[in-house]
């Protein structure tokens, strides 16, 4: 586990392209308005052609609130890279994630920042190695915890497996809905069931402040 410098929070989801650089732009934004330092961190990145492209929306976003950012390159942002668009274990090829190089990094931004943003890649169980997943980086970074799930056809399923996922390890989180997908659907077909076992649903468009206020709490 990293010794915490700032406050850490994990962003994830239930599956890849659901929203996660979306939501930690949207959260930069709001919690600097808030008055916090934010820094942003994303330890891998897959589907690397010529530059992150995740990473530099990262980058470009938090500059624009954290002038400690201003000298900071892509490489600090995301210092784990692979061409392959792949879950990190099959796009290493074989060769082993460097942790050490990630705790540098890490340790580089939090000492620029309040808060440190921490995006994922994938969903909770994508592996980095054969016995180290994507949700063992929470742990690591000793990280509370964001999880976004969709609107789309399938997401109860999605939502309740990654928050057993996430209750079974003991990891602190708060989950919330984008609506993205087949939103007057998700109304329909979704919602009376999240209605029925959520005393709470908290929406990526409308409670921003809010989700930022749950994940502030101890």
């Amino acid at each position: 586990m990293i010794h915490k410098i700032a406050k850490n929070i994990f962003i994830t989801a239930t599956n890849t392209d659901i929203g996660k650089t979306h939501t930690t732009l949207k959260l930069i934004k709001e919690l600097s308005k808030m008055g916090y330092k934010i820094g942003v961190f994303k330890p891998i990145e897959t589907g690397v052609i010529k530059t992150p492209i995740d990473g530099a929306k990262l980058l470009k976003t938090v500059q624009k609130y954290n002038k400690n950012f201003k000298n900071f390159t892509v490489n600090d942002i995301v210092p784990i890279q692979y061409r392959l668009p792949a879950s990190p274990f099959v796009a290493k090829n074989g060769q082993k994630i460097d942790f050490e190089k990630i705790k540098k990094s890490y340790k580089k931004i939090a000492k620029k920042s309040d808060i440190v943003l921490i995006e994922g890649a994938g969903g909770l169980n994508v592996p980095l190695t054969k016995k180290f997943f994507m949700i063992d980086l929470i742990k690591f970074f000793n990280a509370k915890t964001l999880l976004i799930t969709p609107s789309k056809l399938g997401c109860i399923n999605d939502t309740l497996l990654s928050i057993s996922a996430l209750k079974n390890k003991k990891l602190k989180f708060i989950w919330c809905v984008n609506l993205y997908q087949d939103k007057k659907e998700f109304k329909e077909i979704s919602l009376p069931f999240y209605k029925s076992k959520f005393k709470k649903i908290l929406y990526l468009q409308n409670d921003i402040n809010l989700i930022c206020k749950e994940l502030l709490k101890k």
